[in-house]
């Protein structure tokens, strides 16, 4: 039997394990990498490790999330992650060189490797036909100390593309729209997603990268691309050519099922508020007037996708009642659209140019205003996650925000006459400007610098026998990230200090959960019941470590997002899910459950009994823990567990 891309990867960095559905498999890591945001306390549990060194071949710290330096936070942060990459042996992409996975792919990502990165959107890289993973600071923190990174091997879903994109308005954001349609943010969970079919050679690396990047928000673990002539014209254009490998599946690869997009049939979508699959033809939404459109982010902003939109500005202007804002990805991005003067044509339009960052498309900076409609190029659309909870954001292709920020209304692309795009071709090379990239020193006598708001890492003790804990919250479905640790200019810079972010956790949903958390944790903790896909997403460990500072014990959900589940994990925070579905309608909030035998559940048949004290019922929990998860749970977490290791070594 043949073997898919997925598999050529996973057998080529087999360190234990099998490469087979549902198996255990460690692997051996090509590049780490992390941005500011997670990457201050990754940094930190790498330094809590008491590691001297970097293990893996490349690593990267990257600074694009907490730009605005509204007081000394983030300020502080960013030289505690400059001074923590030369001591550790790391490159360090300063403020304002862009965001992490534009960078990665541009200037290091390569076919055939895998790479962590403390983000969701890191399969971005897959575009590159690269095997690149979305990973909690800590995983990130074990990996660069040394250790394997242990996968339970996901099923490979092909999907099968014919034709090419050739509707007036369409562009590589509608591809995976339309994915998102077909399957929802729950379809790819437990999933690879690979590319093939006639139609990939079509697609440039950077219309590839759209489509891995947000293979996230179908919950995805990561999705691929082969390598192909186009990977290599792309990395030519890099000067990086020595990096490329050719990557393809066998004629006779197996999947676990194959979809069908033809690419020539594709019109201009857009998800509307509030989650990424709730995608409809942009014609259907015509009509309804918009206040802003955001253009940029790592989704959209390469260089051919913003030359095309400033096509479409140039010699117009915005209507008066939009705000168009513009973002980079890239300052090898922002350098050539300044260089060949695209810049000035989005200045003459009335945009707003921001520093390549991510921006609003994390609430900092560019929130609408109150109950405004908001069209942006973006992956998440989640409810305030812009930075203005009434606000209801569009995702769209930029070519589509372009048009609706002219016409000051959503049109139908498909009737414009009015309005022409030139279509752009890929440069035969890009500006290289690598000054923005320190690379890694060999100074292991630096010191790492640390302001007032950096603390250190709280740790978890051992797993009790016996949980008892107060049912702090009950959810419903596909609880985010965002909901559970908010994002936003206020809340983002408190990364480093675990107290005070703690204090935000679920604000959105229920203003004092944090008080009520902190007054279970004196009587012996608390829980979590959530619904399906609980903690979609956002890689942010923070909604798992906060939580555990807070005192909570035990997550119990129908069932839970890759990340989110491995990042509770990590923080020796118990996730079982419901044997019956109906159990979550067996708890009401401020319930007291019982938990007895737990260390012997975990390590044996992994099925408990919860006992509602309050309700007298009681329902079956099970936890499907690998041997290892189950041994990071019993230890109180990843850092406990690891820490130990290292010390029996030394």
């Amino acid at each position: 039997m043949g073997r898919n891309i997925a598999e050529k990867i996973l057998d080529a960095h087999l360190v234990y394990g099998d490469v087979k559905t549902g198996s255990r498999a460690g692997l051996k890591i090509d590049h780490v990498y992390t941005q500011d945001a997670t990457g201050t306390m990754a940094w930190l549990q790498f330094e809590a490790i008491g590691v001297d060194r970097v293990k893996v071949p490349l690593s990267v710290s990257y600074v694009d999330h907490n730009m605005l330096q509204s007081n000394f936070m983030n300020a502080d942060d960013h030289e505690f992650l400059r001074t923590a990459a030369q001591k550790f042996g790391a490159w360090f992409s300063r403020p304002g060189n862009g965001i992490s996975h534009q960078i990665h792919l541009e200037r290091f990502s390569a076919p055939g490797k895998i790479a962590l990165g403390t983000d969701s959107h890191t399969p971005t890289g897959g575009g590159i036909g690269m095997m690149a993973i979305g990973v909690g600071g800590l995983d990130a923190a074990t990996v660069m100390a040394g250790a394997p990174f242990e996968l339970r091997v996901p099923e490979v879903l092909r999907v099968r593309l014919t034709g090419k994109l050739k509707r007036p308005w369409v562009m590589a954001m509608d591809v995976i729209l339309e994915l998102l349609r077909r399957l929802s943010v729950k379809g790819g969970v437990g999933k690879i997603i690979e590319y093939s079919g006639p139609g990939v050679k079509q697609l440039s690396v950077p219309e590839r990268a759209t489509i891995t990047n947000m293979g996230a928000e179908l919950g995805a673990t990561t999705s691929i691309f082969p390598s192909d002539e186009r990977t290599l014209v792309f990395m030519k254009a890099q000067n990086r050519e020595k990096d490329w490998v050719e990557l393809k599946a066998d004629e006779d690869a197996s999947y676990s099922d194959t979809i069908s997009i033809n690419l020539s049939e594709l019109e201009p979508m857009m998800a509307a508020p509030h989650s990424p699959d709730k995608v409809v033809p942009a014609r259907e939404l015509a009509g309804m007037k918009i206040d802003q459109a955001c253009i940029g982010s790592c989704t959209n902003s390469s260089f051919v996708a913003l030359k095309e939109v400033a096509s479409a500005l140039k010699g117009r202007v915005v209507s008066p009642g939009v705000g168009l804002l513009v973002n980079t990805g890239s300052r090898q991005v922002a350098l050539m659209l300044a260089k060949d003067g695209t810049a000035s044509d989005f200045l003459g339009a009335g945009a707003r140019m921001l520093e390549s960052s991510c921006g609003p498309c994390i609430g900092m900076g560019g929130a609408p205003g109150s109950g405004q409609v908001s069209i942006r190029t973006y992956n998440r659309n989640f409810m305030g996650r812009s930075g203005t909870k009434d606000a209801k954001v569009y995702l769209a292709n930029p070519l589509l925000c372009a048009l609706f920020a002219l016409k000051g209304e959503v049109v139908d692309p498909m009737k414009e006459e009015e309005i022409k795009v030139k279509r752009i071709k890929e440069p035969a090379s890009f500006l290289i400007d690598d000054k923005m990239l320190i690379p890694p020193s060999g100074d292991e006598s630096s010191v790492i610098k640390k302001g007032p708001n950096i603390k250190e890492v709280p740790l978890k003790k051992a797993l009790d026998d016996v949980i008892r804990a107060q049912a702090l919250l009950v959810v419903g479905d596909n609880i985010t990230t965002d909901d559970i640790m908010p994002a936003g200019s206020q809340i983002l810079p408190l990364r480093s200090n675990i107290p005070a972010i703690s204090q935000y956790v679920y604000r959105g949903i229920d203003a004092d959960f944090s008080k009520r958390a902190l007054e279970a944790k004196e009587k012996g903790g608390g829980a979590i019941i959530g619904g399906e896909n609980y903690g979609q997403g956002s890689s942010r460990e923070h909604a798992a470590l906060a939580p555990m500072y807070l005192g909570v014990k035990v997550v119990i959900a129908r069932s839970f997002a890759r990340i989110h589940r491995a990042n509770l994990i990590n923080f020796g925070i118990l996730p079982l899910a419901f044997k019956d579905q109906g159990g979550h309608d067996k708890i009401k909030p401020g319930d007291m459950l019982l938990i007895e035998n737990v260390r012997a559940a975990v390590k044996g048949g992994q099925s408990c009994t919860v006992q509602n004290l309050t309700s007298g019922l009681t329902f079956e929990v099970v936890s499907n823990l690998t041997e290892r998860e189950a041994d990071l749970i019993l230890s109180g977490g990843l850092l406990s567990y690891i820490r130990a290791r290292f010390a029996d070594r030394n």
